[in-house]
């Protein structure tokens, strides 16, 4: 007999009843060190003090009002966006996904009002995510996404990851869009390099390509600029975003150019939830939280923090471990050992990581994770990697 919540996960026996910080405690009473934070959405841990106090303000207010009416709190959090990065423009949506389809519907909308409607080809990357429905899994191209959900969404291809040569041959003034994550996250960690980006910026350049970048899982401060992409010094025309942005709240956004964004006139895509006033007052705090120079700043310094005493922990375990990979506090260990067992294994030493593609370990931890948690988290990983080497 089916559950009665689809049984569409793999679940882990574990269940949580409270969360401060970096910590969960199961229902059973155990405690656990968080470095997988809801997959890159607890950006500031969880129950954070600040948005406790806006959500709970916010919420003896008002929670929504459909987006036929003018929210306050919907355009402050678009001014903020568009303060801070390159777009002119903002629309929200609740998740990663709903952004991966605006993106791919705006950047067909854009050629067709240039005359151009037959310029529909999207050039994605092998390894990629962008959601889970039936334009981002074609867009991803990934058998054990796609089987047994066709047709598919015309109009997609992907390309070898960082594959320069590839790249110039399949971009032309036919394609429609490129669409990338920075770094890929459900791939493997893998950062595209400030060479391949800028490449790409000037193959779209011109050709008249739009050029999409994905910081759904990169953004929001996880690398130690506010947007992953800023490392390169390249700007996309359309962006995509969710998970850290509501610090645990549904929230997700796209945001464009002025130029990228033309097409989408009024009835041209809408969302019942998407910039509900709960959402955005979050979201708000969010980013003027993560945008500060010194937060940043301390991302970087902690991640550097982790990183080195992730490289001494492959080193002290050739046989589990591999390489450490990543940047900011996006960051994986590529295993020896199968990564499902590391992580598994981590249960017992009360640390949760999240697997990836490639044999990768993921840990995404909160970016304010105070040092002593780093330190006992590497502690933790250290146990892990000794009881994968005694089971070997």
């Amino acid at each position: 007999m089916i559950a009665p919540v689809l049984p569409t996960y793999n679940r882990a026996p574990l269940a949580f009843q409270t969360g401060q910080g970096c910590w969960l405690t199961a229902t059973d009473g155990r405690r656990f060190l968080d470095l997988g934070s809801g997959i890159a959405v607890n950006a500031l841990g969880h129950a954070p003090r600040e948005l406790v106090q806006v959500l709970t303000e916010q919420a003896s207010r008002l929670w929504h009002v459909s987006n036929v009416y003018t929210i306050p709190e919907q355009e402050r959090l678009a001014a903020l966006l568009v303060e801070k990065t390159f777009a002119d423009t903002v629309f929200f949506t609740n998740s990663g996904t709903e952004a991966a389809e605006l993106a791919i519907k705006m950047a067909r909308r854009f050629h067709y009002e240039n005359g151009q409607p037959g310029r529909t080809a999207i050039l994605a990357f092998e390894g990629a995510f962008h959601g889970r429905s039936t334009g981002a899994i074609a867009a991803s191209g990934a058998e054990k996404m796609v089987k047994g959900f066709g047709p598919l969404m015309p109009g997609f291809s992907q390309l070898p990851w960082g594959d320069e040569a590839a790249l110039r041959a399949a971009i032309t003034a036919e394609t429609c869009a490129v669409m990338i994550e920075p770094v890929q996250g459900e791939g493997g960690i893998r950062p595209a390099s400030d060479a391949f980006l800028k490449l790409l910026r000037q193959l779209c350049d011109e050709t008249g390509t739009l050029l999409i970048f994905d910081e759904v899982q990169c953004g929001m401060g996880r690398t130690g600029r506010l947007f992953a992409c800023e490392w390169s010094g390249v700007s996309p025309d359309i962006m995509m975003v969710a998970k850290g942005i509501g610090g645990g709240f549904p929230l997700g956004a796209v945001l464009a150019t002025e130029r990228a964004a033309k097409g989408m006139t009024v009835g041209s895509h809408g969302s019942t939830y998407g910039g509900n006033p709960l959402g955005c007052a979050v979201g708000a705090k969010v980013v003027e939280i993560v945008s500060d120079p010194a937060f940043l700043a301390e991302v970087s310094r902690k991640a550097a923090l982790f990183r080195q005493g992730l490289e001494a922990l492959v080193a002290a375990h050739p046989s589990v471990l591999e390489e450490v990979r990543g940047e900011g506090l996006l960051l994986g260990l590529k295993c020896r050992a199968a990564n499902t067992d590391f992580v598994a294994a981590g249960y017992g030493a009360g640390i949760l990581t999240v697997a990836a593609a490639d044999n990768v370990v993921r840990l995404l931890p909160a970016l304010n994770i105070p040092d002593e948690d780093i330190a006992e988290a590497l502690a933790r990983l250290d146990r892990t990697a000794k009881t994968l080497e005694q089971a070997q």
